[in-house]
């Protein structure tokens, strides 16, 4: 299987290079949106209910307070589901009210704020995260880029199989969808042939 990462161009620094995979998860994100209606974007295709737009909703919180509030630059825009005594899950879901033009720019405003937060501060600038256990609460803005990553990609995860039950479209990210190339016929047998694999290592 190929990486397409690594034929982008080389990094010079370590938060460049940091800035650039959480650039590219946050990216991979909104491609599995693209060319979608309202229903598949809000509907629940799990049975916790994950959903495409609400996984957008999720990212622009955590992200807003991670690389906002966490290191005393708070994101200007207030809204009831970043609140600590937000109903549970609020985060997670669109109502109808909530439009997806709206919900997509607040995406894009507070990540032009994280992006303002990593161009000023040093790797090793100091933050506070309230809502971690108080001794671990002190963290560095290296490791906030490092806990975003990661959960930015596993939601980019979640988001591609969400994506795939909808209509089947898979691959990593635009232009590069890091899949081996074949058609329908092709992913049919491989399907079977896993299915058949795991029939027979468990003796069904």
């Amino acid at each position: 299987m190929s990486h397409p990462d690594d034929t982008l161009q080389p990094m010079t620094d370590p938060k460049t290079h940091l800035h650039r995979y959480l650039t590219t998860a946050r990216d991979a994100v909104l491609w599995k949106l693209e060319g979608l209606g309202e229903y598949d974007l809000r509907r629940p295709l799990t049975p916790t209910g994950t959903n495409l737009l609400g996984l957008v909703k999720h990212l622009s919180c955590v992200s807003a307070d991670y690389f906002g509030s966490v290191f005393d630059r708070p994101f200007p825009e207030t809204h009831p589901w970043f609140d600590p005594d937000a109903e549970a899950n609020a985060d997670m879901w669109a109502t109808p009210e909530e439009s997806t033009a709206d919900l997509l720019a607040l995406y894009a405003r507070v990540w032009d704020h994280a992006d303002a937060t990593i161009s000023a501060l040093d790797l090793d600038a100091t933050g506070h995260v309230p809502w971690w256990p108080e001794e671990r609460a002190t963290v560095t803005l290296h490791q906030i880029l490092i806990h975003m990553i990661a959960e930015l990609n596993r939601h980019a995860g979640h988001a591609d199989i969400v994506r795939e039950t909808i209509d089947g479209a898979a691959g990593l990210r635009d232009g590069a969808d890091n899949l081996p190339e074949g058609d329908q016929a092709w992913w049919t047998a491989y399907h079977d042939k896993v299915e058949q694999a795991a029939r027979q290592a468990a003796g069904i």
